[in-house]
């Protein structure tokens, strides 16, 4: 597993860590039912605190993206549900299409940087 962490960053290292994760997912680097490193191990291996660690597994698990096995530990689940998942990127649009709008950013230059980044992540087809 590898994990970029950028220790000059002003975000969090867990949400860092978060965020590597769910990114691995997004470009199937991790599939439903990998496991993750013991929360000590990936701490030795990053050079980080093991409550760092423990603190993104455990906001990964709220949001759905991990799941704890008792014998496998933290492991990839990738069934969130939906509509929560819809709910929170329109929260998080909401704020990014108000700051584009206010930056005089078209619809269409919107449109086609969310086409963008959707194709570096498979272009899966959406219903």
């Amino acid at each position: 597993m590898i994990i970029e962490i950028d220790f000059n960053s002003d975000e969090a290292i867990y949400i860092q860590l978060c965020n590597q994760i769910i990114l691995g997912i997004a470009t199937s680097r991790f599939h439903e039912g990998d496991p993750l490193p013991s929360v000590r191990q990936l701490a030795d291996t990053i050079g980080i605190n093991m409550h760092t660690v423990n603190k993104a597994y455990t906001v990964l698990k709220q949001e759905g993206f991990v799941k704890v096995d008792r014998r496998k530990g933290a492991v990839i689940a990738i069934d969130i549900d939906k509509l929560r998942a819809r709910e929170e990127m329109k929260r998080d649009l909401r704020v990014l299409i108000a700051r584009g709008s206010c930056k005089n950013i078209s619809i269409d230059e919107m449109h086609k940087m969310v086409d963008e980044i959707f194709e570096e992540y498979g272009g899966n087809d959406y219903v």
